[in-house]
């Protein structure tokens, strides 16, 4: 395997720059540009940054200046309308897109103009615009999907994790982690603690994989799951005792007054001894057999999301020209790659 996959970044978060990472050690990808809209890394070498040698390769502010690319790899925003220009700015120069927008997961049914629009440009300009789903997607949507192939009917999908979101950046502050439970309230009243984005695009391609065509999603408001005794520290924040350590946010897919699909995830910085549920659970109830994977101590949340959208990046080039979802690439294609290393 000696050709390469020439690769620009969008977004240096925290996120944006462990992908970063896990591209740059692999030899089937090149990155050939980045950028970012924080003063503090535009200008740095992209190298320096990544945490490496210098690649002579400069942090740009504008995304039109970028290199030509095969691929964009977007980490921005979790919002669609938000980041709809810069993937629209992409695919008219003929980039692909792959993005961890988690709106972007599955937003035919949240975001039927955005989708229409994206799917046109991307035809048009015979390129694919991916979005990898929440937290990643493949957990909550791909995976189940490839699990319901053992039964024959499924009735019901029951999907629990545990987030840990102890190396998370930016993203923090939506789900009120360090507040009193008197501040998360009126934060959430003012609409700035809104818990996970996601939850209806991942019931909804759940439930279009299945052939479902349900009645209702209803996206429950994120809830204090747990108040810190102690201090408790991640990579980017410091929470206090008395404060919220971490919230329960889910989601429901109704069909005939029944949810038919039930996603909950608690989100947080936790420690040992911590009441929650043990792991993660991703249960199909199907007519012949109820088919169950139960992970201990759970799908490292934050590792997953780099390495499915590290993997999804690659694949995308040889997607179907429009808008596409995690469902619509063969298996092998996201398979790991990351043995291809220099």
């Amino acid at each position: 395997m000696t050709d390469t996959t020439r690769i620009a970044l969008v977004g240096l978060g925290a996120t944006g720059l462990a992908i970063g990472r896990a591209l740059a050690g692999r030899r089937d990808c090149t990155l050939v540009g980045a950028a970012d809209i924080s003063p503090e890394r535009v200008g740095r070498d992209l190298g320096e940054l990544l945490g490496g040698t210098p690649s002579g390769t400069a942090v740009v502010a504008d995304p039109d200046v970028l290199p030509l690319a095969d691929v964009a790899m977007v980490a921005t925003t979790s919002m669609l309308d938000a980041v709809e220009p810069v993937l629209s700015a992409l695919v008219r120069r003929g980039v692909n897109v792959v993005s961890i927008c988690e709106e972007l997961g599955h937003p035919f049914l949240s975001h039927p103009e955005v989708s229409g629009r994206l799917d046109k440009l991307a035809v048009e300009h015979g390129v694919a615009v991916l979005g990898t789903g929440c937290n990643p997607g493949m957990i909550m949507d791909t995976l189940p999907l490839l699990l319901s192939s053992l039964t024959q009917r499924v009735r019901r999908v029951r999907i629990r994790r545990t987030a840990d979101m102890s190396r998370y950046g930016a993203i923090l502050a939506k789900f009120g982690l360090g507040l009193t439970e008197e501040r998360f309230a009126a934060e959430q009243g003012a609409g700035r603690v809104i818990g996970h984005v996601g939850f209806e695009q991942s019931v909804a391609a759940l439930a279009a994989g299945l052939g479902w065509d349900l009645d209702e999603i209803v996206v429950d408001a994120p809830r204090p799951a747990l108040l810190a005794a102690e201090p408790r520290s991640g990579e980017h924040i410091r929470i206090e005792p008395g404060t919220v350590a971490a919230v329960l946010h889910g989601a429901r897919g109704l069909s005939g007054g029944e949810a038919v699909i039930e996603l909950g995830i608690h989100f947080g910085l936790f420690q040992p001894g911590d009441p929650m549920e043990d792991g993660d659970a991703c249960v199909i109830e199907g007519d012949e057999q109820t088919v169950e994977v139960r992970v201990p101590g759970g799908y490292e949340s934050f590792l997953s999301t780099v390495a499915v959208s590290s993997n999804a990046v690659v694949a995308a080039v040889g997607a179907a020209p429009g808008l596409r979802t995690m469902a619509d690439l063969p298996v092998a294609a996201l398979a790991s790659k990351g043995a291809w290393r220099r």
